[in-house]
C-alpha cells in the first residue's frame, strides 16, 4: 500500500491522510468515545465554576457597586457595613511579595542545579523524592513549621505587640510552603527542553552555563512562569498556616501602612478576612464575604495575566 508523505500534503491534511490509511479508514469508537468524556467533563467543571463566580460576584455585587473605594480603603470593623479590606489587601500583597523574593529564585536556582548540574546518584533521586512529598504536605504542618521557627526566632526584632507573629513571618512560611511546588514544576518545564537543543550547544562548544542561560532556560520559560504563578495563587490564599503564625482573626488597629517600616506589625490576610467573616450571622456580612471573595479572586487573576503575557512573550522569542 502506498502512503502519502506528509510532506506532499498539507497541515492537517496530512495527518488525516495518514491516519486513514494506517487504520484503513476504520471507525475509532473507542476513541471519540473517551473524547466525549473528557468534553462532557470540561463542559461540567466550566458550568459549575461558571455558576460559582456569578453567585459569588452577584451577592457581593452590593456592596462592590455602592461602596467599592470605602470597602478596598477601610479598616476591620465590628458591623458588616463599615467594614474595609484594606488590611487584608496589605498582608496579602506582603505575602506575595515574600513569595515571589524567596520562593521563586531558590526555587528556581534548585530545579536548575538539579536538572542541569546534579549528577544522577542516589543522593539526588533522594532530594527528588524528598521534594515531592514535601509538596503534598498539609499545609497546616507548614503553619506549624512556622510557628516554631520563624515566630520565636523573629520575637526579639518585632514590636512588643508583634512578638513574633508578623508578616515576615507569614510571608516566609507560604514562601516555604509553595517552594517544593516551584522546584517541581521548574524541573519539569527544564526536562521538556528537547535533548537535541542542548547537543547542539555543546557541539559548538559551549559550556554547561552558556547552554543552560542562552538554551534552556529561554526555552522552559513559559512552563516555569506557568508553574510559578500556580504556587502563588496557592500563597494567597492559604489560610490555616496564617492563623498558626499569628494572624489577626478579629478587629485590627493598625497593619495598614504599606512601608518596610510595618513588615513587623500584626497582620492579617484576604483568606483570613474572608474565613472571619463567613463565619458571621446576617445577610450584610454574607454580601461583604462575598465581595471579599471577588476582590481575591480579582488579584489572583491579575497575577495569572501578568504571567500569561511574560509566558507570550517568551514563547514569541522562543520562536
Amino acid at each position: 500500500m502506498a502512503l502519502t508523505t506528509p510532506a506532499s500534503l498539507g497541515g492537517g491534511i496530512a495527518a488525516e491522510q495518514v491516519r486513514r490509511q494506517l487504520t484503513g479508514n476504520r471507525s475509532d469508537v473507542s476513541g471519540k468515545a473517551f473524547q466525549a468524556i473528557l468534553i462532557a467533563a470540561l463542559a461540567t467543571s466550566i458550568v459549575i465554576l461558571g455558576v460559582l463566580v456569578y453567585d459569588v460576584a452577584q451577592t457581593g455585587s452590593g456592596t462592590l457597586t455602592g461602596r467599592l473605594g470605602d470597602f478596598l480603603q477601610g479598616s476591620l470593623r465590628s458591623q458588616a457595613e463599615a467594614s474595609g479590606i484594606l488590611q487584608g489587601l496589605r498582608g496579602t500583597f506582603f505575602i506575595g511579595v515574600f513569595t515571589v523574593v524567596v520562593a521563586f529564585p531558590v526555587g528556581i536556582a534548585s530545579a536548575i542545579y538539579l536538572e542541569e548540574y546534579a549528577r544522577s546518584t542516589r543522593l539526588t533521586r533522594f532530594i527528588d523524592v524528598s521534594i515531592r512529598n514535601l509538596a503534598g504536605v498539609p499545609s497546616v504542618v507548614y503553619g506549624i513549621l512556622g510557628l516554631a521557627i520563624f515566630v520565636k526566632a523573629l520575637g526579639s526584632f518585632t514590636g512588643p505587640d508583634a512578638q513574633g507573629r508578623s508578616v515576615i513571618s507569614a510571608g516566609l512560611t507560604l514562601a516555604i510552603l509553595v517552594l517544593p511546588i516551584v522546584i517541581i514544576t521548574s524541573a519539569e518545564a527544564l526536562r521538556a527542553v528537547p535533548a537535541e537543543l542542548r547537543e547542539a550547544a555543546y557541539g559548538v562548544g559551549a559550556t554547561t552555563w552558556e547552554v543552560t542561560k542562552h538554551h534552556v532556560i529561554p526555552y522552559a520559560a513559559p512552563g516555569i512562569l506557568t508553574g510559578t504563578v500556580l504556587a502563588l495563587a496557592r500563597a494567597l490564599g492559604e489560610a490555616a498556616p496564617l492563623i498558626l503564625v499569628g494572624a489577626v482573626t478579629g478587629f485590627l488597629s493598625g497593619g495598614t501602612g504599606m512601608s518596610l517600616d510595618s513588615l513587623d506589625e500584626r497582620f492579617t490576610a484576604m483568606p483570613i478576612v474572608i474565613t472571619t467573616w463567613a463565619g458571621r450571622p446576617g445577610a450584610d456580612w454574607e454580601q461583604a464575604t462575598a465581595a471579599a471573595i471577588v476582590v481575591l479572586l480579582a488579584v489572583v487573576l491579575l497575577a495569572n495575566a501578568i504571567a500569561i503575557l511574560l509566558r507570550n512573550r517568551y514563547e514569541k522569542k522562543r520562536g
